[in-house]
């Protein structure tokens, strides 16, 4: 079943490359959505895709970052809208 997941990162998640292995692997499984800096240090990501999918992509951003520090991860569910075709590195 398609879900949304929309996720934030803290810790050491900025200038370590974590939105590009974050979108790398969110491509890999198929998912698609966003990843984005935050002011407040945090990086977002929005994912759709299958829930199975998107837990696992959570998982390795939050413990397999190879640069990053990933304190606390915050994840609000909801239903899919469809708009997004790919998935991408907001600026």
């Amino acid at each position: 079943m398609r879900v949304r997941a929309v996720v934030t990162f803290h810790g050491r998640v900025q200038g370590v490359y974590f939105r590009a292995h974050c979108e790398e692997n969110a491509r890999g499984l198929g998912l698609e959505g966003y990843v984005r800096n935050r002011a407040d240090g945090s990086v977002e990501a929005v994912f759709e895709g299958e829930r199975d999918l998107i837990e696992q992509c959570i998982e390795w951003n939050r413990a397999s970052q190879p640069h990053a520090r990933v304190e606390s991860v915050d994840v609000r569910w909801a239903a899919p809208t469809g708009e997004f075709r790919g998935f991408h590195i907001r600026h």
